[in-house]
């Protein structure tokens, strides 16, 4: 089989080869394209791309290209993990809200939205090039966040997707780790939408741990979740990093206010990076990759997509359509819970009714989702307006349309309905 990789010169691209390297046996791969507008970046990352393979003994070939054409053509599952506007616009979707005292985040807030504005024509532009040259019933496997409204459009335009995010094998992993136990045999309860979920239930050998986790104020728990232990027991589940913008949004600000951008630091760390990939000797992911963020990432996807080609039938967790998982939700809205992954797609598992204090942030955030999505398919500065206006991180007439002035004015290049 063929996968293509949209994005493939991505700095990080060499932690998904090194899990496709590790779990071959769980995968056949012939060729594995790379395509990346950015040639300079995509032969350095396809060499070490090709010599980590080498290295494992995988016979997958590494091809790179700029013709995404040629990328997807006859390709059974293309993996999107781009970035429209790099690491200069995420640093100014981590900057620009700060101006008006709110959160500077790249997938959440009013750079969330810039984000989803810039990301989504591109990508559906994408998938439609999947759709005419790709192989029959090809997969997209959507990794470009805003990964909810990202593969909402996706779905919404008819293609065959999944989104991904690797929050929740991080939470399984970290808790394995902490056990002593092996990842197999951890399963959670892990339910919202991406970037604001909640781990329930963490269930291992049949008995769900996580009240003694909470009760003992387990480092692990709260290091992922950058809240504090009696929090997290008064709310009795464990949210991911993202609730932190909310639950603690103020401070956030003021820690934004008085340190380097995330997207200043990873741009240092991917010049590095570089340097580290155009050595012919490197032969295995470098250590410093482990800071570009995105853990795990690389055994979710191949997971993902030995389930959905070899029809395991195995339960993950993805983004799909909500189908009546969370009732208070529209069925076509897209939501993070675990899944039945088979060849015939994607099948939520029922789950337990969401406590209203979960149910309310849900319900509010994905309708401000579905604004987003409104504007960033037919655009306008009113739809644009009622996103940022709809956001619990905004919420507010006047700084919502300063923040959609400031948005539109730093992102003028990459919205056509602008120009």
């Amino acid at each position: 089989m063929k996968v293509a990789v949209v994005g493939g010169g991505s700095t990080y691209t060499p932690e998904l080869v090194d899990g496709i390297a590790r779990l071959g046996n769980l995968l056949s791969i012939e060729e594995l394209a790379l395509t990346d507008p950015a040639e300079e970046r995509l032969d350095l990352v396809a060499g070490v791309s090709w010599r980590i393979l080498a290295r494992q003994g995988h016979p997958a070939r590494v091809s790179a290209t700029t013709d995404l054409d040629a990328a997807v053509d006859g390709a059974g599952v293309v993996l999107l993990q781009l970035r429209v506007g790099g690491q200069r616009a995420r640093a100014v979707d981590e900057t620009l809200p700060l101006e008006c005292g709110c959160v500077g985040q790249e997938t959440t807030g009013a750079g969330g939205l810039a984000k989803a504005l810039r990301t989504v024509p591109v990508v559906l532009d994408i998938a439609e090039r999947v759709r005419a040259r790709a192989a029959p019933n090809a997969w997209v496997v959507d990794f470009t966040n805003p990964v909810g409204i990202v593969t909402r459009a996706l779905l919404d335009a008819g293609h065959r997707a999944v989104g991904l995010c690797n929050v929740a094998i991080g939470n399984q992993r970290a808790v394995a780790a902490h056990l002593g136990a092996d990842p197999a045999d951890v399963s959670l309860d892990h339910v919202g939408l991406n970037h604001l979920t909640w781990t329930r239930r963490v269930v291992v050998g049949g008995t769900d741990v996580l009240p003694g986790l909470l009760d003992e104020g387990a480092e692990v728990l709260t290091e992922r979740s950058g809240l504090p232990a009696a929090l997290l027991r008064r709310i009795g589940a464990w949210p991911s990093y993202y609730l932190r913008y909310f639950y603690d949004h103020d401070a956030v600000v003021r820690e934004q206010r008085t340190s380097a951008s995330r997207a200043e630091e990873v741009a240092a760390i991917e010049r590095e990076l570089l340097d580290l990939y155009a050595d012919p000797a490197l032969d295995e992911k470098p250590a410093l990759l482990e800071r570009r963020g995105g853990a795990y990432y690389s055994e979710a996807a191949v997971d993902l997509m030995a389930s959905l080609v070899g029809d395991r039938r195995d339960v993950q967790v993805v983004n799909l359509r909500n189908a009546g998982t969370l009732p208070f939700l529209d069925d076509g809205a897209v939501v993070e819970v675990p899944a039945r992954v088979g060849a015939g797609g994607v099948v939520p598992e029922p789950v337990a009714p969401l406590d209203p204090l979960l149910a309310g942030l849900v319900a509010h955030v994905s309708a401000y989702e579905s604004l987003a999505l409104d504007a960033a398919l037919r655009g306008g500065r009113d739809r644009v307006f009622r996103a940022l206006l709809a956001h619990p991180l905004i919420g507010q007439a006047e700084t919502a349309d300063r923040l959609t002035d400031l948005l539109l004015a730093a992102n003028h290049e990459h919205l056509r309905w602008l120009s």
